[in-house]
């Protein structure tokens, strides 16, 4: 990827709604890289695929179509930051794909609101698009190396499956991400249960808090274990369930046990490229970031 490439942006409910910080660090970050983003005008929720489509698959189906055809029209491939967007789009372009009835009637559905859509785009994921980069082309970009921070790496279950409709290596052990992390002068920590959903997903978070925090628990004493710095996710819901869970769990205790910073990966790229801190958006988490900051500046 040398020469600027321009994308669709579409942010999804979560990350404009309740994490500015993240969408922040995504705008900063990417056209350093070489990487334009275009706001997508006019855009719904994706919707969520673990709970709208278990419901209504067609509407489902239709909504997403339609956020695409936004995206076509304007002659640019879409990217998101948030897995379950990410996997609505795969899936509902793998759909309609695979089954020309099924293009039909959501052509048909879409026609109805002045909508022509062809199908033709593509959905891409931030990480995918830097990915595409790899950690060779990001190297460069690094001034500061983050080389005494430690972080436990969270890719996030639509991120990764169904595995036929992603296009990273079919593997049980992806690494794809913990490079990418490494490319910063930061260490990937090893830790148990690494691919274990954080918890959020298929409504958990919405409708069984107390489960969902369970399932935040197992993984924040998995990583505690292991000494990290900081959690390094990639989805805007996984963000939240990582800060809110610690918030929670640490009420329930009466004591502040799970205090570790959850980051999106931009922001980590961001602090290796030097970028402040604030730029970032590290300054809005809910769970303080100050000590891992503090961490950064020391090495630098």
């Amino acid at each position: 990827m040398t020469e600027t490439q321009t994308y669709s942006f579409f942010l999804g409910c979560v990350m404009p709604n309740r994490f500015p910080s993240l969408e922040k660090s995504i705008r900063v970050v990417l056209p350093k890289l070489g990487i334009h983003l275009e706001d997508l005008e006019g855009a719904s929720c994706c919707p969520a695929p673990g709970v709208f489509r278990s419901f209504d698959e067609n509407t489902w189906l239709a909504l997403a179509s339609r956020n695409l055809a936004l995206a076509e029209a304007t002659g640019n491939n879409l990217v998101t930051g948030c897995n379950g967007c990410y996997g609505t789009f795969k899936e509902a372009l793998h759909d309609v794909r695979e089954d020309p009835g099924r293009l039909r009637n959501v052509r048909k559905i879409l026609k109805g609101i002045g909508i022509n859509y062809q199908a033709k785009i593509e959905a891409k994921h931030v990480i995918e698009l830097l990915n595409e980069l790899g950690s060779e082309g990001l190297k460069p970009h690094v001034s500061r190396p983050l080389d005494n921070i430690r972080v436990g790496v969270h890719y996030g279950c639509h991120l990764l499956k169904p595995s036929k409709q992603r296009p990273w290596p079919k593997t049980q052990k992806p690494t794809f991400l913990d490079e990418l992390v490494e490319a910063t002068g930061a260490t990937s920590a090893k830790y148990k249960n690494k691919n274990l959903c954080c918890g959020a997903g298929g409504g958990i978070r919405g409708s069984n808090v107390p489960l969902a925090d369970d399932i935040a628990k197992e993984k924040l004493g998995n990583l505690l274990a292991v000494g990290v710095d900081a959690i390094i996710n990639v989805c805007s819901f996984c963000h939240l369930q990582y800060e809110q869970a610690q918030i929670e769990l640490n009420k329930e205790l009466g004591e502040e046990r799970y205090n570790i910073p959850v980051l999106y990966y931009t922001q980590l790229l961001g602090l290796a490229m030097g970028i402040d801190p604030v730029e970032l958006g590290l300054n809005m988490h809910l769970v303080d970031t100050s000590h891992l900051l503090e961490k950064v500046e020391v090495q630098s």
